[in-house]
């Protein structure tokens, strides 16, 4: 008995399904953008701050705002509203509610700060990453704006735990930095050395072996109009460059 909502557009669905399957439960839903989802996407429009989604589910047409910014938070949201359907709850204020989703500390909340002539933006992805929460968080930088002057910073630290592929998996972020339009790269961590390394020398702010090392020369180079993404696994503690910055130029406010 049961239920189970798994990722259509995983190359891993048809295998996860079979071991639902085997494990006796009966009620196998699929999410995704893959035409046979049962909760299916069907147009998004991605915005600094939000998103504005268009989906199926079940067969019924569905729009909503999803007030957390990012393609991957739209793709979690679908198997969100499956559970909702399958546990016949009520759909509709479900959605009313998603525009008022926020991230929480760590997961892409956006503060706004103040340098001596003007605000910057800090996005605080740094509770934890692997390679694909690292890219959706380039992307999100990528789509940000920065204001007159400004810049486009990545501060990354290393993504722990990859096992023999961890370099190899550092070095292809270099792509998305790309696509991301990143101006600048602080990085820190033995596995963010070579990724680093790689980087275009236009691109190269500094590499340190901790974020500790890093602090100063990161708090040295903000100006005015910046939007800084810093982001790592947890245990490379990039959370005190978020707070370091916020005790050298006071927080102001959370972005909307």
């Amino acid at each position: 008995g049961g239920s189970a909502i798994l990722n259509q557009d995983s190359p891993y669905f048809d295998l996860l399904k079979k071991r639902a399957l085997q494990a006796g439960v009966d009620n196998i839903s699929g999410f995704g953008k893959a035409a046979a989802a049962d909760v299916r996407l069907v147009k998004m429009a991605l915005h600094n701050t939000c998103s504005c989604v268009s989906a199926k589910v079940f067969g019924d047409d569905v729009t909503f705002k999803l007030g957390s910014p990012g393609e991957h938070v739209v793709m979690n949201t679908l198997s969100v509203l499956a559970a909702i359907r399958l546990v016949d709850a009520d759909l509709a204020l479900a959605v009313l509610a998603l525009a008022s989703l926020s991230p929480p500390k760590g997961r892409g909340v956006r503060v706004q700060l103040s340098a001596r002539d003007g605000e910057f933006l800090v996005i605080d992805e740094s509770y934890n990453a692997n390679p694909t929460s690292m890219r959706a968080a380039l992307a999100l930088l990528g789509r940000a704006e920065p204001k007159q002057g400004g810049r486009r910073i990545a501060v990354l630290g290393d993504m722990l735990e990859l096992g023999e592929n961890a370099q190899e998996l550092h070095v292809g972020l270099v792509e998305p930095v790309d696509e991301a339009a990143v101006d600048k790269v602080f990085a820190c961590g033995e596995m963010m050395a070579a990724f680093w390394h790689h980087l275009p020398p236009f691109r190269q702010g500094i590499w340190k072996a901790t974020s500790g090392e890093l602090e100063q020369h990161l708090l040295d180079d903000i100006r005015a109009g910046d939007v800084i993404m810093i982001k790592g696994s947890l245990g490379s503690k990039m959370g005190p460059l978020v707070e370091a910055l916020k005790q050298r130029f006071g927080v102001e406010n959370k972005a909307a």
